[in-house]
């Protein structure tokens, strides 16, 4: 067979919010082919990009309802679409690429898969780099912002936490990845963090397990101790947290190589050192994931433009020496997820005419 279930599939994908761009290797569409049969490609193509009703969807595409009801289930295990359940019903929707499809693979990586993603990153990562709203921020670590006077809600990770009714705990996707292409990182596995819909999403599959608000308090613990950024999705309401290392992250592998960290990522703060505190000891460089702090004339100094804002530094420096700083003129992200995925769809959307 052709691969032009494939090209329309990889057109169709293009529509979403992030997109799904060509390469001059092709290599979009053997990612297509490895994770899709023609049938599933087909069938995906006749979703919308909001939740439905398998009775509705029967109904729009001429298919008995338990017929597509299993092939569309059978397509949800495989991390093909999406899925959502709330008050006794259960809609089905296709979904993007990344943030999406790719995660969605977490229980069915194998190292042809990793390689492929591996050659098609940096197109991706090119494209959505131009995007002025970004799918991922970062919230700093609570012990970097307990002395700042006020902090806004959305960057308070812990109450934030606390305040969910659901929470999952799945393995980090990119870690995984790099041990299977033969780059195991020795930082924790089990540390992202699913919130809500998208964590009922994942228990469901069985791609994360049931945890209580205490146990994700020991994650986040556990992260700050292994020098992990904490990065959620570009929202106020949690949907999940990644927690981040820059040898598997490729978001921060993207911004170890960029002038400024907006780029790839949005930060709400930098960090700072006070030079009359310092004592060049150089944990501080040490302690950062992103490469923004360098040795000047006798000090070290914080590039405050690359700073991503973790507050990984702040509670390393022995004389107290670092502090996170506001950026200013900071806009509050997006509401939810979904209203996060609408600005993006809407700023392409305008960018193409």
């Amino acid at each position: 067979m052709s691969n032009d279930v494939y090209e329309r599939l990889r057109g169709f994908l293009d529509t979403f919010q992030t997109g799904f761009p060509t390469t001059p290797t092709g290599v979009e569409i053997k990612i297509l082919k490895k994770l899709f049969t023609p049938e599933e490609a087909e069938l995906t193509m006749r979703l919308k990009n909001e939740p439905e009703e398998v009775t509705v969807i029967a109904a729009r595409i001429g298919m008995e309802e338990n017929e597509l009801a299993a092939k569309l289930e059978g397509m949800v295990r495989k991390g093909l679409i999406y899925r959502v359940r709330d008050e006794g019903q259960t809609r089905y929707q296709a979904w993007q690429f990344i943030i999406g499809i790719y995660e969605f693979q977490l229980k069915s990586l194998d190292k042809e898969f990793c390689q492929l993603l591996e050659e098609y990153l940096p197109y991706f990562g090119l494209y959505v780099s131009s995007f002025k709203t970004k799918q991922l921020r970062v919230i700093p670590v609570e012990s970097a912002v307990n002395s700042l006077q006020s902090v806004a809600p959305y960057n308070q990770v812990r109450e934030l936490v606390r305040q969910q009714e659901l929470i999952g705990l799945a393995e980090c996707i990119c870690r995984n990845e790099q041990k299977l292409l033969g780059n195991e990182c020795k930082r924790p596995k089990e540390t992202c963090l699913v919130f809500g819909e998208f964590g009922r999403f994942y228990i469901d599959n069985q791609w994360a397990r049931k945890i209580t608000a205490d146990e994700a308090m020991n994650v986040l613990n556990l992260a700050e101790e292994s020098g992990l950024v904490l990065s959620p999705m570009n929202a106020q309401e949690l949907a999940g947290i990644c927690c981040c290392c820059p040898c598997c992250c490729p978001t921060l592998k993207a911004v170890k190589f960029v002038s400024r960290s907006k780029y790839v990522m949005v930060s709400y703060f930098h960090a700072k050192i006070d030079p009359d505190l310092c004592m060049n000891c150089g944990l501080c460089i040490d302690r950062c994931q992103v490469d923004a702090i360098k040795e000047g004339d006798g000090r070290f100094e914080v590039i405050s433009e690359k700073c991503v804002g973790c507050g990984l530094c702040v509670n390393t420096c022995p004389e107290e020496a670092i502090a996170l700083v506001e950026r200013p003129k900071m806009e509050p992200p997006p509401q939810d997820i979904r209203a996060t995925l609408r600005k993006i769809e809407t700023e392409r959307f305008a960018a193409k005419h």
